[in-house]
């Protein structure tokens, strides 16, 4: 790791949907670059682990098509443009993204992983000291949009080094080809899932094995599902609870894909197996399945490990938010976490986070020369 030591006013960890919308809000209450004007009043900078512009949003699988996305907010101050439909996401939208960071000039380093976030002291509105592989930045204040994909949730079951075939997470698919003619089980009750499922049942035997019985809605209405899911998790994360998927909240939705994988028998869910052997999987029932591959459609958490040092964690194993801020740590800021998970949520964040940062920034985030 490099010993430069750097200072920005507010550092943004993460330059997804999230990310990007703290830096314009940043920059429209008037941070400048804090790799440009070091010596400015108030800065910003964006520290991003990705190697270019998207998120993400880059890594998803060859096949996700912009008509089957989950909806794409616009982000801040530049509409997203007419896109087709048949685009792979993978490269629609981070294009989308790297219009945005064009056009407002944002100043992001990349690619730079954040290794740990301290406190450089015992002052209450002392600084942080955000350390990355490649040097270091002392900051008032850190708004926190780092997302969840690099954090794959793999569970664990008994026998489970022992299969012959192929296990792989959603985060390493890139298409169904890749299991022609084959035998295998899609495991998971979520959006990604059942996307999963229904391509790769096109091309080979599949099996689908959630924990619970997968709840379907004929549609999804964003007055009412959508409003109650938001208030769901607003009082988990106030709550200091931790908050499941997105689905563990609202349930499936009968989409076009899902009643294709319907109508091709491929939504026969059966009950999670309780071993795995060389050549398959032991069935609750007892019998034992045949299988090649295991596909562990089984989510995402927020990646947040890198916060460790600063103890934020409560003993439910949640951390406890007011908004987008922590509760106890005015400092740091959580978007695209909890609540604000979505697109609309996250440009949403981003603002609040924002909003209140200035708010407190003349008593507790004094202007420092750099150096």
């Amino acid at each position: 790791m490099s010993d430069i030591l750097r200072r920005a006013t507010v550092v943004v960890i993460g330059a997804g949907q999230a990310g990007l919308s703290a830096a314009y809000h940043l920059q429209r209450r008037g941070f400048v670059s804090a790799v440009d004007q070091p010596e400015a009043e108030r800065t910003y900078v964006v520290l991003d682990a990705n190697p270019a512009p998207g998120g993400a949003w880059q890594h998803r699988w060859e096949s996700l098509r912009m008509a089957t996305v989950n909806g794409i907010f616009d982000l801040p101050g530049l509409a997203l443009p007419a896109v087709d439909d048949a685009e792979p996401s993978r490269l629609a939208v981070p294009r989308y993204f790297a219009g945005f960071e064009q056009a407002f000039g944002f100043p992001i380093l990349r690619p730079v992983r954040v290794v740990a976030v301290r406190r450089a002291d015992d002052e209450p509105d002392g600084d942080l000291v955000v350390t990355t592989d490649h040097g270091s930045w002392t900051t008032g204040a850190v708004i926190n949009a780092t997302g969840t994909w690099t954090n794959p949730v793999l569970p664990r079951y008994p026998g489970q080094d022992t299969f012959r075939g192929r296990q792989l997470h959603t985060r390493d698919y890139v298409r169904s080809e890749d299991f022609a003619g084959q035998r295998v089980a899609v495991v998971g009750g979520g959006i990604s899932a059942l996307q999963l499922l229904e391509e790769i049942s096109r091309v080979a035997t599949t099996r689908w094995y959630t924990r619970r019985e997968p709840v379907f809605h004929d549609e999804f209405r964003s007055e009412t599902l959508g409003r109650e899911t938001i208030v769901k998790v607003m009082a988990d994360v106030a709550a200091g609870r931790p908050t499941g998927s997105v689905v563990s909240y609202t349930g499936l939705v009968w989409t076009p894909y899902a009643l294709a994988a319907k109508e091709r028998g491929a939504l026969e869910r059966r009950p999670m197996f309780t071993a795995i052997e060389p050549d398959g999987v032991r069935e609750a029932d007892g019998s034992l399945t045949p299988l090649d591959a295991i596909l562990w459609a089984t989510g995402f958490k927020a990646d947040l490990a890198h916060l460790g040092p600063l103890g934020l964690r409560n003993d439910l194993g949640g951390i406890t938010m007011d908004g987008t801020q922590v509760a106890g740590e005015p400092r740091v800021h959580l978007i695209g976490f909890g609540p604000s998970q979505s697109t609309v949520g996250a440009n949403r964040a981003g603002r609040e986070a924002v909003t209140a940062l200035v708010r407190r920034l003349p008593a507790a985030l004094p202007a420092r020369s750099a150096g």
